[in-house]
């Protein structure tokens, strides 16, 4: 079982290339003609291989049935959740966590444990994305809220309720694309664009600190809320300024606007999702009219509370 409790290998984007020398079982003498760095990882993939292999040797068949609630390619982690689920329940099944099979209900890994997980979902995220932040599969293995800054990941308390509605504009957007197109009007108004990442980054410090902050009442509350969807509008200005919205997501800012709602993009833009803040004293009947117009656009609807449990695991069948 030592594979799995093991940290895992940092591999490069090589995976398939590797793939297909091992199925292909490439002679010895064309696996030297590789370059130093891919010859290591090929052997490094290799041994892994054959590690997971005596680890499979040691269960029995399995099927594993995966569903979600979450729309796929949209910008919400879904990809993530998913190595977070499959990594969570490879390290159960091997025994390389300490869970008690018998307990009705959910149960969490110990924050070693949670550590361990989140690297293999990283991997996994890695397989899929090539070069990923890391904020998604940390989100979904620990919860709450993420503060990402300069590479680093730093798990953040909300002490608010907060719930969001998630308008999907069914866009797919080029991440690739839009990212190119941020550096690009970087290069061309240097000045203007570092005052725009550093009016994003004073928003995001105030949001953690606002959300962070306890609240005594319902006046506290809304008054914080308050503050957020000023928050969200601004951000929401700035990242039309980087140029990644998009026609779809102006048609939801202009529907929630109606509403006084405030709302921003989430993801790279180009498309993707849009994120409403929905205030604890909002009116059900609102947020009825505001779902029943935008799903008549043709636009999806979700409504999400904002810092959930993370990763749960349970062996009881319970939804």
């Amino acid at each position: 079982m030592r594979w799995f409790t093991d940290p895992p290998p940092s591999l490069p984007p090589l995976i398939s290339t590797l793939m297909y020398l091992f199925v292909s079982r490439l002679p010895l003498i064309m696996m030297m003609q590789l370059n130093s760095n891919l010859r290591i990882w090929t052997w490094s993939f290799l041994g892994l291989l054959e590690e997971l292999k005596k680890l499979c040797l040691k269960c029995k068949p399995a099927k594993i049935v995966v569903t979600s609630e979450l729309p796929l390619g949209a910008g919400l982690g879904s990809s993530a959740a998913f190595c977070v689920a499959i990594s969570a329940a490879l390290l159960a099944l091997s025994e390389s966590v300490k869970l008690d099979f018998s307990h009705q209900g959910w149960q969490k890994f110990g924050e070693n444990e949670l550590e361990l997980l989140n690297k293999w979902a990283f991997e996994g995220e890695k397989i899929i994305h090539g070069k990923p932040s890391g904020i998604d599969n940390t989100v979904s293995t620990y919860g709450n809220m993420i503060k990402f800054r300069s590479g680093e990941l730093t798990c953040i308390k909300t002490n608010m309720p907060l719930k969001m509605l998630i308008t999907n504009t069914k866009v797919r957007r080029n991440t690739k694309a839009l990212v190119a197109g941020v550096s690009e009007r970087t290069m061309r108004h240097s000045n203007a664009m570092t005052a725009v990442f550093n009016a994003v980054d004073s928003i995001s410090n105030e949001l953690a600190a606002i959300i962070q902050t306890p609240v005594s009442d319902d006046l506290a509350i809304t008054e914080k809320e308050e503050k957020l969807g000023e928050l969200m509008e601004m951000n929401q200005g700035l990242l039309q300024c980087m140029g990644v919205s998009h026609a779809s997501i102006e048609s939801v800012l202009r529907t929630t606007f109606k509403y006084k709602l405030s709302s921003k993009l989430t993801g790279a833009g180009g498309g993707g999702c849009v994120l409403t803040l929905l205030p604890a004293l909002l009116s059900g009947s609102i947020v009825d009219k505001v779902v029943q117009e935008l799903e008549s656009g043709g636009f999806q609807c979700l409504i999400a509370g904002i810092g959930g449990q993370g990763m749960e695991i349970s062996f009881t069948g319970s939804s």
